[in-house]
């Protein structure tokens, strides 16, 4: 039978429950059991795939094509879970659905309702992942108990232990224990209310973990006991830490493993945690380590770091096998279309990183950027929108194509160096113009990226719509562009690379999605790599 965990927030949002969710399911698997994860969101939208960086952070792109919440990839870097479609489920996808039913007429005519028909929405989607392999589904609900959009997901779980049994089902609960700096005490008051407002909707939390600066005294866990009726055992610390890769092991010390496996009344499948010394020399480096080397990240949404979360882990996994901690220097692509800003945003920097994203909006910046990393001979990884500044800056100023742009950009550029391929510009109108999930590339022998991945044929990710114009590869190409990664057909260029640099590579896809601390992926590896050389050398 499966197990299940539901995952609840209290007081503020931003508190890490992807980061417990992932942490425990690591804990988990590290006990042998087999686990899935999901991510319940209680906003409207059907999905974030259209939603602004500044609203919703960054999308994260699974195998099968999912746009999801970026705590999926909490989920994948922690644990060996693969995420898809079914992982993340929106109060948007939720009422569709039912709406969609009614329309055609599966309820029989009766009046849909919140309760039962939402619920059990949810609920099905809940049990999309458990089957006979599986033993534990974790599940954690976005948002924070007491918001009105969540109330539905909140019912939904409550009536769960009920249909698959009690034993069968734990509450886990993450609230806020703030430190007062004017007293100089730590308040419990805030994590009370919140368990009481869970408790009026029927859900009575199994265990608190408490999200506070450092450990509690034993008399605040004795107060959270006594007034949340919870055992003092399941009280567990959650406090500010160098880097979140230290969560599990936090966790591991107070036995969280073995409450849960208690409550759940589980066999462990093996009595030590066979990664565990892996965890902790990881999280050694990532404390500890003297070497240092300066990434400049350019990027139109810096105001707000979670819209490339999964870049910055992949630079910090990246570093992990050099045993180097990564700086981050943020540069705003819109200040480098100003000559003079070019050369301060890239003093001291040791590699250069152009991500992802869409619109017009800093494109010139970013180009500016392709072109100081090209002429100055500085490591640079685009991906993406990088790699399309980078076909755009090389076709400019190195192939001699005066004005080339995307047809994103300028619609009327003389040279659309990228732009929609035929087969998208006929489903223009009807959507189906994104190229998302999982497709395969060849790769050139003795390129950069084939020394990288040591592969022929490679899998990745996809989130985008516009791709490099095949008319222009030839001229490209004459002129030292090196395609160094192709579709199967060669119709797509996947990676570009240039002769004759330190390292320069950029890609069409996101490898950010698929790194892990454990597995770093190997063009963050080598990146790093290589601008750890070109600061060694400076």
């Amino acid at each position: 039978m499966t197990k299940y965990i539901f995952i609840t927030g209290g007081v503020v949002s931003s508190l890490g429950k992807g980061i417990a969710a992932a942490s425990i399911g690591q804990l988990l698997e590290n006990k042998g059991f087999k686990i899935r994860m999901q991510k319940l969101d209680p906003y409207i939208n059907v999905d974030p795939g259209t939603m602004s960086p500044y609203q919703h952070g960054e999308v994260y792109v699974t195998d099968d094509g999912a746009e999801t919440d970026l705590d999926l990839g909490h989920y994948e870097r922690f644990t060996n879970s693969i995420m898809n479609k079914d992982s993340n489920i929106t109060a948007g996808a939720v009422y569709y659905s039912v709406i969609m039913k009614e329309r055609k007429g599966d309820y029989l005519g009766k009046t849909v309702q919140v309760i039962p028909h939402i619920t059990d929405e949810i609920k099905a989607g809940i049990l999309k992942l458990a089957n006979d392999d599986v033993d534990v589904v974790i599940v954690e609900i976005g948002g924070t108990v007491g918001d009105f959009e969540g109330l539905p997901f909140l019912e939904a779980i409550r009536q769960f232990r009920k249909d698959v049994g009690r034993e069968n089902v734990l509450y886990v609960h993450l609230t806020f224990v703030p430190f007062i700096n004017v007293s100089g005490e730590t308040k419990t008051k805030p994590t009370q209310h919140s368990v009481i407002k869970l408790r009026e909707l029927g859900i009575t939390p199994d265990i608190i973990l408490c999200r506070t600066e450092k450990p509690l005294s034993v008399e605040l866990k004795d107060k959270i006991t006594l007034f949340c009726d919870v055992d003092k055992e399941a009280i567990i610390d959650a406090y500010d830490v160098d880097t979140v890769y230290e969560i599990p092991l936090v966790f591991k010390k107070q036995g969280l493993d073995k409450i849960i496996i208690k409550l759940l009344n589980l066999t462990p499948q093996m009595e030590e945690l066979p990664q565990e010394e892996e965890w902790m020399e990881i999280v050694n480096i990532l404390k500890n380590s003297k070497t240092e080397v300066t990434i400049a990240v350019v990027g139109k949404y810096i105001q707000l770091k979670d819209a490339y979360k999964s870049i910055i882990e992949a630079l910090i996994h990246g570093g992990i096998p050099h045993q180097a901690k990564i700086n981050i220097k943020w540069v705003d692509s819109e200040e480098l279309i100003i000559p003079e800003k070019i050369d301060i945003a890239f003093k001291d920097v040791d590699g250069i990183l152009i991500p992802g994203g869409f619109g017009y909006r800093g494109i010139e910046g970013k180009i500016e950027a392709v072109r100081y990393a090209r002429e100055n001979k500085i490591p640079f990884l685009g991906i993406c929108l990088g790699l399309q500044c980078a076909v755009i800056e090389f076709a400019k100023n190195v192939a001699g194509l005066e004005n080339a742009n995307s047809s994103e950009v300028n619609p009327n550029t003389p040279y659309p160096v990228i732009g929609l391929m035929e087969t998208q510009k006929q489903t223009a109108d009807k959507g189906g113009t994104m190229r998302l999930g999982l497709y395969s590339a060849k790769l050139l022998p003795n390129s950069f990226a084939h020394k990288a991945y040591e592969k022929d044929l490679i899998y990745e990710r996809h989130r985008h719509r516009y791709e490099v114009n095949n008319k222009y590869r030839q001229i490209l190409a004459t002129h030292g562009l090196v395609f160094s990664g192709l579709s199967l057909d060669d119709n797509l260029v996947e990676i570009i690379e240039l002769k004759n640099h330190t390292w320069f590579v950029a890609t069409q896809f996101h490898p950010e999605f698929k790194s892990k601390p454990t597995v770093p992926h190997p063009l963050f590896r080598d990146f790093v790599g290589a601008s750890l050389k070109r600061k060694t050398k400076d």
